[in-house]
């Protein structure tokens, strides 16, 4: 007796529509197209989770260089202060202290102007 694939066949067929749900037109009805545009998807997801460690890290240098120019350094004098202080503390970190702890990214400034020997910023009053 002969087996029929129909049960398994419509079944990767149903987990494959149902992957492209929230497609528009053909992308969700027809089978060749949905397919298509599931691997175009796939390789689109993967692309921009590595882009998305990028976009994050300049994010982070955009927020710290402002917060430090803000304090008279430049970005570079700062990381180069940090290395030099034997610092830890990363980029990340680095952002969310400046803009959630002010008083606490002042006081790695102060130490990192020591380290350089930089004279404290002129306070306009």
């Amino acid at each position: 007796m002969r087996t029929k694939s129909v049960v398994p066949r419509l079944r990767a067929k149903k987990r494959l529509f149902k992957r492209v749900k929230g497609s528009v037109g053909g992308r969700r009805r027809l089978l060749r197209t949905a397919k298509e545009s599931i691997i175009r998807a796939g390789v689109f997801a993967r692309r921009d989770r590595r882009r998305k460690k990028r976009d994050f890290r300049r994010l982070w240098i955009v927020r710290i260089n402002a917060a430090v120019r803000e304090r008279g350094i430049r970005y570079s004098q700062f990381i180069a202060g940090l290395e030099k202080i034997g610092s830890e503390l990363d980029r990340r970190t680095l952002a969310q202290m400046a803009v959630y702890d002010p008083t606490g990214f002042d006081a790695v400034v102060e130490q990192v102007r020591k380290a350089l020997g930089l004279p404290a910023p002129a306070t306009v009053a």
